[in-house]
This record gives C-alpha cells, sequence and structure tokens, in this order.
C-alpha cells in the first residue's frame, strides 16, 4: 500500500536491528497511566472513493468566500488572484522545492527571493528586505526582538490599534524571554496618547496602519518621539494593497516595518498559509531574523544570486543567531511576486484605488442605516461600525441569510465591552449587488 509500506517482517527487521523485542519497548518512557488502552476512536481504513465522499461532505459545511456576499477581513482579505499564478506555481519545480540548503545551486529560487525582497522594499519605503517571514503576526514578534537586540532594552510598547493576534504572539515570545510589554486599551478612534508611553527603558514601539479597526494612522510624530528617546518604529500592516495608496512606512521614518502578504497572490484557503513581510533600515541589516538573497556576478562575469546572510539557527551556531525559523514561505512568496509582476506599480495604485472607493461607497450606504454608525474619519478598504444590537448575533443571523458581513470585534477582543462593533472590509470582488444585499439585511435585523 502507498502509506502502509512496511511488512510484519520488514517491522521485525527494524525492531532487531535497534535491539528491541517489540514496539511496545520504544515508549517505555511514556508513564503507564498516559499510554491509551485502545486504539483512538476514529472510522477504520476506507478506500479512497469512500474517503473523498466523507471529506467532500465535510467541506461542504464550509461557505467559501467565493460562495457569497464578502465583507470579512480583520488581517485576511479576499481578493482576486489572476489564474496566472496558481498556474505557475504549480510547475514541478516551483511546487516541489523546498528551502535552498544549498542556495547557489538553486538559481531559480534564490532569483524570485530576491526580486520579492526588492518588492517588498519598494512597497514599504524600506531600504532592505528578507526572504519571508512565516506571517504577519509572527513576523511582528520577530521585529519585537530585532528592536531588543538593537536598542540592549527589553521594553515595547504596543499600540491599541494593533491586531489583538499580533499583541499576543508579541506577548507570549516576551514571556518567555521576561521581557516588558505595555499593551494600550483597543483603540476604536485612533486618539491614544501612544507618545506618553515612550521613554528612555523604551525599546520600540509597534504601531498599525491602517489599525485593525480600519484607521489610518500618522506614524511621523510616534517616530520622532521614539527617536528622541533612542527607541525604534515598528511599523505593521495586515492589508498590504493599502501600501498602493498610503504613505508607506518608510517614507514615515519607520525603523522596521513588518506585515501580511496574504493579499496579493495567495487565497484565504480557510486559514492559510500566508506569508510574512519584513523589512528594515539598512543599518539594522546584521539584526534582522530570517534571510536575504543578494545579486552579484560568477567568474565569467554572468549574473547570479548567492544567499547573502543568514543569521537564523540553521546556518550558524544558535547562540548567534537572530532567529529559529526553520523555513520560510517559499510558494506563497512566489505567488506574492507573480502576482506584484503582473500588476507591476500602475496596476497596484488601481487595485488600492478600486479597494478604497468600494468601502466608501458601502460605508457611504450603511450610514443611512437606522442603528449603523460608521466610527472611523479614516479607512482604506476596511472600518468599523457599531450596531444598536450585539454585533456577533447580527453576523451569525446574516451568515443564515448567506451573506458574511464582517468580524465582531467580540471574537477579536473578547470581555473588552466591544459587543456592538462589526469591522467590515469590502475590496475590489465586492460588487454593487453584494453591498446591496448586506444593507438590505442589516435593515431587517435592525
Amino acid at each position: 500500500m502507498r502509506y502502509l509500506p512496511l511488512t510484519d517482517t520488514d517491522r521485525e527487521d527494524m525492531l532487531a536491528r535497534i535491539g528491541v523485542s517489540d514496539v511496545d519497548a520504544l515508549f517505555s518512557d511514556v508513564p503507564a497511566g498516559k499510554l491509551l488502552k485502545a486504539p483512538v476512536d476514529l472510522p477504520r481504513a476506507k478506500g479512497e472513493l469512500e474517503v473523498e465522499r466523507i471529506l467532500g461532505k465535510m467541506a461542504g459545511k464550509n461557505t467559501a468566500a467565493s460562495a457569497v456576499p464578502f465583507f470579512v477581513g480583520a488581517g485576511a482579505y479576499k481578493h482576486h488572484v489572476p489564474g496566472t499564478v496558481d498556474h505557475l506555481i504549480q510547475r514541478s519545480e516551483f511546487l516541489t522545492s523546498y528551502t535552498p540548503y544549498q542556495p547557489e545551486i538553486a538559481q531559480g529560487t534564490l532569483q524570485y527571493l530576491f526580486e520579492f525582497q526588492t518588492q517588498v522594499a519598494a512597497l514599504t519605503g524600506m531600504e532592505v528586505a528578507n526572504a519571508s517571514m512565516y506571517d504577519g503576526s509572527t513576523g511582528t514578534g520577530e521585529a519585537v526582538l530585532m528592536a531588543h537586540r538593537v536598542t540592549k532594552r527589553r521594553k515595547a510598547v504596543l499600540s491599541g490599534g494593533l491586531h489583538p493576534h499580533y499583541t499576543a504572539v508579541v506577548e507570549t515570545l516576551s514571556e518567555m524571554a521576561s521581557d516588558d510589554v505595555v499593551v494600550m486599551k483597543p483603540d476604536v478612534s485612533a486618539q491614544e496618547d501612544i507618545l506618553s508611553q515612550i521613554d528612555d527603558s523604551t525599546s520600540c514601539v509597534v504601531v498599525q496602519s491602517p489599525d485593525v479597526f480600519g484607521n489610518l494612522r500618522d506614524l511621523k510624530p510616534i517616530a520622532e518621539k521614539a527617536h528622541a528617546h533612542g527607541a525604534l518604529l515598528i511599523a505593521v500592516f495586515t492589508e498590504v494593497v493599502s501600501l498602493g495608496a498610503v504613505v508607506p512606512p518608510g517614507a514615515q521614518d519607520a525603523d522596521i516595518v513588518v506585515g501580511e502578504g496574504q493579499s496579493i497572490g495567495n487565497a484565504l484557503n480557510f486559514g492559510g498559509p500566508y506569508v510574512g513581510l519584513f523589512a528594515a533600515k539598512s543599518k539594522y541589516i546584521r539584526q534582522m531574523p530570517g534571510r536575504l538573497c543578494g545579486e552579484t556576478v560568477d567568474s565569467t562575469g554572468q549574473r547570479g544570486f548567492v544567499l547573502t546572510l543568514s543569521t537564523r539557527e540553521q546556518h550558524i551556531r544558535r547562540d548567534k543567531a537572530t532567529s529559529n525559523i526553520c523555513t520560510n514561505s517559499g510558494l506563497c512568496v512566489l505567488a506574492f511576486t507573480i502576482h506584484m509582476t503582473l500588476l507591476g506599480q500602475t496596476g497596484l495604485a488601481r487595485l488600492a484605488e478600486v479597494n478604497h472607493a468600494n468601502a466608501v461607497k458601502l460605508a457611504d450606504l450603511l450610514s443611512g442605516v437606522e442603528g449603523v454608525s460608521v466610527l472611523n474619519d479614516s479607512f482604506f478598504n476596511e472600518f468599523t461600525v457599531k450596531l444598536k444590537k450585539p454585533a456577533a448575533e447580527v453576523a451569525e443571523v446574516l451568515a443564515a441569510k448567506g451573506i458574511l458581513a464582517g468580524v465582531p470585534v467580540s471574537r477579536l477582543l473578547p470581555g473588552a465591552g466591544l459587543d456592538d462593533l462589526l469591522i467590515i472590509a469590502s475590496t475590489e470582488v465586492n460588487t454593487d449587488e453584494d453591498r446591496a444585499a448586506l444593507v438590505a439585511a442589516l435593515v431587517e435585523v435592525l
């Protein structure tokens, strides 16, 4: 059998070679009370056709983003991905390749990683970018650790507009290292006094723009105050398409920029995988996590690519590593790079323009619904509304009607007293009919 290739004789030979009498001896270090006395209560082996039918029924319980009017965002966004992207990444040399342990042999892999870095640096307005992180949240955690290394300090100040999942990752990493984390209260209106939290003990200030509630933030005053106290500004984004319209973090003097690149080239896929984007000022390059690919020439003068910097534990001693990232999101990086190449600078700006216009249309329509208040003074393609009923209840009723209306803030911040808030995203995939359906359903429910 394809997945159960060993015979009884094979198993006996293997046990004899390692010097044990039976399989149970391999688990002798596990306390007896922790071992199961019977097989796990799961269905026994079935044929391929039967498995397809069972899993198909299970999958049918999901509501796909493309099947209904879809306004969910809060860190993961529905965008149109050209068919060219999926066609190219399924080529065997891309789909089956792993991380380049003998990097210079894999010139094609190094070249697209180099192009990816170039695109990320241009998007963020930064001087250098690495060859990807797992996702935006873990990238933010790595950015905080990097700031600690640079400043030789151990206190991070996190904005109340930072995505709660990103905050949780930073808190988890910081707890393990006994670092200090100051988390501001949830900031729906983008009016927090984060400047007052910056002092000479601060390592970094972490601010998201557009933030989790959709507000655009002016990073310049925060950067100025942080730098006056020897701290770094870490700028975060969850919607990379916004960089086609807003002033990039690098132009606002951010020191480290990190975010989620899922929106470009990568479909939602019921939760991943995604791709983290990470960029910084060049003077901090040796403290960046992960890897950097560089361009060079070979002995005959031909253009080539090399792994210029590999400050992770698989390449150097653990005590010298800046991270223990075991691999990167290579295939997701390639999808991102292909999509960005298809868009180009003009295409990205146009895509961002359509996203913003669609969100404005929806916000204007919702403002006319009794029981709905749009809270944002500024936004890109996502904003927060206040409802006269609990948002989670409203979202469930609308989901039953075939409309995925958004993300209730109570799901991200349970117990925060924000149960009447709903985060709504509107991208280029939403039509006038989708918006009309959402408005009509809200009128009915409210």
